[in-house]
């Protein structure tokens, strides 16, 4: 969304992204949120369920590291890379390097970063917001911000299920852009199953939202747009 086709960072866009995603949030906060969420609770149903174990932070983590686990075995096996100095003696140095070297430019490790750096940012992020969850609202009427939290109860903003999944989504749309339409359609429904389900607020999945994509277009162009 933010990044040129010669993966180059479009700053002055994601700037005005953030600025206005703060303000929805902002509004979210203040005057939305509520009647969203109330609006959106009506279409809980199994799908939410299914989604909230399947796009999981810890899943999307364990797929990526299988699939990237799989590719290094694939070149290991291949012979591709090298793990003997010059001395013919095996260089654990030599070997890491050398398979990083081999994998980094590869989709599974892309995918990988981002999903990864989405969950650390978004772990710290809920831990100095401290937001309550929903199911204080719904059961006490209860609303705010207790930071920081690290209650999984006040570890609402941003929402960890959305960050993480549009990260994820969100790489795999622009290394394989024939598939954008389904990853970005699939990554807003499970946005909008977080509220429906009673897990976060609209404003948690705008911000997380937000992030997963920055942070997807961020390691593409660490990764990829410094090579060219």
């Amino acid at each position: 969304m933010f990044l040129t086709c010669c993966n180059k960072i479009k700053w002055r866009k994601m700037g005005w992204g953030a600025l206005i995603t703060f303000v929805l949030v902002l509004l979210g906060v203040f005057f939305l949120d509520q009647p969203l969420f109330l609006f959106l609770r009506n279409f809980n149903g199994w799908l939410c369920s299914v989604f909230d174990n399947v796009f999981s932070a810890h899943v999307w983590i364990m797929f990526a590291v299988a699939v990237l686990g799989v590719l290094c075995a694939k070149k290991i096996i291949k012979s591709e890379i090298k793990f003997k100095n010059e001395r013919n003696h095996f260089d654990l140095f030599l070997a890491v390097r050398n398979t990083f070297n081999a994998v980094k430019t590869s989709h599974a490790f892309l995918i990988f970063c981002s999903v990864l750096s989405a969950g650390i940012v978004v772990k710290i992020l809920k831990i100095l917001i401290g937001r309550a969850r929903p199911v204080f609202f719904e059961a006490l009427d209860m609303t705010g911000f207790y930071p920081p939290s690290f209650d999984w109860a006040f570890n609402s903003m941003p929402s960890g299920h959305t960050t993480v999944t549009f990260a994820g989504l969100v790489m795999i749309g622009m290394l394989a852009p024939r598939y954008k339409p389904w990853t970005w359609t699939l990554a807003i429904l499970v946005g909008l199953s977080r509220v429906a389900y009673g897990a976060h607020w609209p404003s948690d999945v705008l911000l997380g939202a937000f992030l997963g994509m920055v942070i997807a277009d961020i390691v593409k162009y660490l990764i990829l747009g410094r090579q060219k």
